[in-house]
């Protein structure tokens, strides 16, 4: 079987056991970010680097129908693109408890377990892929906390 039709058959089965679609994943995407732009903590960090939120939602949707779906819709270098930002544990806690409060609202059960699960994993190696572009190991179960600045100063 080609590759295209491998991967279109993924996604196909993919969505009968979890109903997750386009509409669903445009949906969930749109009423999270527009939670993460009210949040106190969250929206300061994304409003000082996004400048086209229309592009960036694209974006987004792109990814999660990679991520969920196995679409292969989505072609860049997340890691990258989070690495040098200033965010630590609290923001992936706040991040992923926004994820998730977004998918059990707007997603049926089998939908949101599966973007809930992704959300989870993707929080993880973004935490540990920031400490150790920071030079911090971090060894199993330790979170990543941002130096203090502050606590250098005489």
């Amino acid at each position: 079987m080609p590759n295209t039709a491998r991967r279109a058959a993924i996604v196909a089965s993919i969505q009968a056991e979890t109903g997750i679609d386009d509409a669903m994943i445009e949906r969930l995407v749109h009423t999270f970010y527009g939670a993460i732009r009210q949040d106190p903590l969250l929206g300061p960090v994304f409003e000082a680097r996004i400048d086209d939120w229309t592009a960036h939602l694209g974006r987004m949707c792109a990814f999660w129908s990679s991520v969920t779906l196995m679409s292969g819709q989505y072609h860049g270098q997340p890691m990258a693109k989070h690495l040098k930002l200033p965010i630590d544990a609290e923001h992936f806690d706040r991040w992923l408890a926004l994820f998730e409060a977004t998918a059990a609202n707007v997603c049926p059960p089998a939908a949101a377990a599966r973007f809930i699960d992704r959300a989870r994993r993707i929080a993880e190696s973004f935490e540990l892929g920031i400490a150790g572009a920071g030079g911090v190991f971090l060894p199993k179960g330790t979170r990543y906390r941002r130096p203090d600045p502050e606590a250098d100063r005489p």
